[in-house]
């Protein structure tokens, strides 16, 4: 599409039909979860080093171990080919588990 073409449709769809189009989940459990609040904990930064990887998941398992809903956010992650630390897993260990994201962040390729 040319960005006159994209712009036009853009233009078109109004945001309650954008929203209307969303596929909708039952994310209330969220409300629940241990790491309410803790982006940074679950969601690398730009250019994270191995280490720094290493300590963070460690803090985020941590986290999850407590968690009332790791069951439940497991499941959502590996549902939803979702990034970041979720349900106790990082992307790498649903990746290993048969559970593949779409682009794959951090996933060596294996020869």
């Amino acid at each position: 599409m040319t960005d006159q073409l994209v712009i036009g449709y853009l233009d078109d769809v109004s945001s309650a039909d954008f929203y209307q189009r969303r596929i909708e989940t039952d994310d209330k459990w969220m409300n629940n979860a241990a790491c309410r609040g803790l982006t940074d904990v679950f969601f690398p930064p730009a250019a994270e080093r191995p280490q720094a990887r290493e300590r963070r998941e460690d803090m985020a398992r941590t986290v999850c171990e407590s968690c009332t809903v790791l069951t439940t956010c497991k499941e959502f992650a590996r549902d939803h080919h979702e990034y970041g630390f979720w349900g106790g897993e990082s992307e790498e260990q649903r990746h290993q588990a048969g559970f593949h994201l779409i682009a794959p962040i951090g996933i060596r390729a294996r020869s």
